[in-house]
């Protein structure tokens, strides 16, 4: 291939509908839930595709054929919408180049890739061309605030966008694509995708700053790919000979492809179209190849999840191993302030749900008044019981709006006994200064109360929660086993899908 070895061409329709760009977005539909599949394993083949780069200094032939597939299936189907509307043709489900079609993107195998460029191409040296192709498909924002309800709207659209849609009104009105127009799409078009083959490591030449327009890309030079050149397409010379001819000169000879040119014989049934090769990427491989590659995803997003919640897990818990929450205000003008009714749900003979999730209860109160502080745990109907009648006040969102509780109070008189000398709770904690209590969580309803440990009023003290949560421990090693099962489980069916026979190298 001569030139840059990104090759981007596409043909104008001539007899573009003046209203089916209306409803494209519509009927590319199919085309954008599988290409979003399609991209998954992009991402993941490209990072398989980097390492093998640093190991080798080769892109496995393999995952480039599938990832140029993935961006001319993309290019068919943005130049059959929206980032072209240059035909009607409906795209095919194919990550083949097909010749029928009016749009084509090649790109060339390199031999060999460096190392050191690896590292930085997709990340540093490309900057200065994403910041180009970002104005071409659109960083643009434009935000409306209404003035009479504050909501904002915001808009965002590039330069191929705005080109494309000013030639749908106008082939709208007048029936005809307008051809300058097209030409500086091609180039825009061809401009991004020069740059996510590079960015895509499939290739070390760096995308020339430069806007090659036309339907024929004049980046690669004319003779390029499958097209002979000069010296191959011209007739063979014709041998001369020093012997006379014997044949007499009135005779006309009979031309050698006479019965060539005059066709197939009359009746016989009108030639059919050139046989398609057999697709190397039948829907079956293509298929595993969006399996394997969305479960590596999906595995890796479980190793980092497992991995991180390990650590987050140990890093967050206290010097007792309780995971806390931050204080909350638990104040009330009257005689107790306590939380809602919470449920526990006790789970089967073998599995104590409660004891499993949650495991030891840890509360520490600060009381903020010259009181003592009571702290109790106790099930709710005996709370309901104790405090019938009492003023009191329930906490029914700990954080609420701008992180201050918000609280229902209930109005009534002073309970008949100090809370101390009630038997209904499972576990309390009284006295000057910070008092903590410890709880193994049971199922049942259970309400947490705080009072001053004399029953006076008014109640305010400051109060966090927690809890051992051992489950925890549990969800980190199933997330890492699942996630290491599921990378083996990804890479045999990657490695089935990729090593297929296939022709060509």
């Amino acid at each position: 291939m001569n030139g840059y070895p990104v090759r981007v061409d596409a043909t104008l329709d001539s007899d573009l509908s003046r209203w089916l760009w209306l409803v494209k977005w519509l009927l590319a539909i199919p085309h954008y839930f599988v290409l979003a599949f399609l991209w998954a394993a992009f991402v993941v083949l490209s990072v398989v595709a980097w390492v093998a780069i640093l190991v080798t200094g080769r892109y496995p032939r393999a995952i480039f054929d599938f990832n140029v597939g993935v961006l001319r299936w993309s290019w068919r189907v943005a130049y059959y919408t929206y980032g072209g509307l240059g035909t009607d043709h409906y795209p095919p489900f194919s990550l083949e180049d097909r010749p029928d079609y009016p749009a084509h993107l090649e790109i060339e195998y390199p031999a060999h890739l460096s190392r050191g460029l690896a590292l930085v191409k997709s990340w540093l040296l490309a900057i200065p061309h994403y910041l180009v192709i970002a104005f071409f498909l659109g960083t643009g924002l434009y935000v409306a605030t209404s003035g009479d309800t504050d909501a904002s709207r915001a808009w965002s659209g590039g330069l191929i966008s705005l080109l494309v849609f000013v030639a749908a009104v106008v082939l709208l009105f007048t029936g005809a694509y307008p051809r300058p127009i097209f030409d500086l799409v091609l180039g825009l078009n061809r401009w991004v995708l020069r740059v996510a083959a590079y960015a895509g490591l499939m290739t070390d030449d760096y995308p020339p700053f430069r806007l090659d327009m036309g339907g024929t890309d004049p980046g690669t030079g004319v003779l390029t790919l499958s097209q002979p050149t000069a010296a191959a397409a011209a007739p063979p010379p014709v041998p001369q000979t020093t012997e006379p001819t014997t044949e007499p000169t009135t005779q006309p000879a009979t031309p050698p492809t006479t019965q060539t040119e005059a066709g197939p014989p009359p009746g016989a049934p009108p030639p059919g179209p050139p046989a398609r090769p057999p697709s190397r990427w039948g829907a079956g491989r293509i298929i595993a190849v969006i399996v394997g590659a969305v479960l590596a995803f999906t595995s890796l997003g479980m190793l980092a999840a497992g991995g991180l919640l390990r650590l987050a897990d140990d890093g967050i818990r206290d010097s007792q191993g309780y995971l806390m929450s931050s204080d909350v205000e638990f104040t009330s003008p009257g005689y107790a302030a306590t939380s809602p009714d919470v449920e526990l749900r006790g789970g089967t003979p073998a599995v104590d749900v409660p004891e499993r999730w949650l495991g030891t209860v840890k509360v520490e109160a600060d009381g903020r008044t010259d009181a003592g502080v009571f702290i109790g745990i106790a099930r709710t109907s005996d709370v309901e019981s104790y405090l019938s009648g009492v003023a009191r006040s329930t906490v029914r969102d700990p954080l609420g709006s701008d992180q201050n509780p918000r609280t229902d109070y209930t109005d009534g008189g002073a309970p008949k006994q100090a809370p101390q000398d009630q038997d209904i709770w499972v576990a309390s904690a009284d006295g000057q200064g910070q008092q903590t209590l410890t709880w193994k969580a049971d199922e049942g309803n259970w309400t947490l109360v705080v009072m001053n440990d004399q029953g006076t009023r008014p109640v305010a003290a400051d109060v966090s929660v927690g809890a051992t949560i051992p489950i925890l421990d549990d969800i980190a090693v199933g997330l890492l086993i699942a996630g290491l099962v599921g990378v083996v489980i990804s890479a045999a069916v990657l490695i089935a899908a990729l090593s297929r026979p296939h022709s060509g190298t």
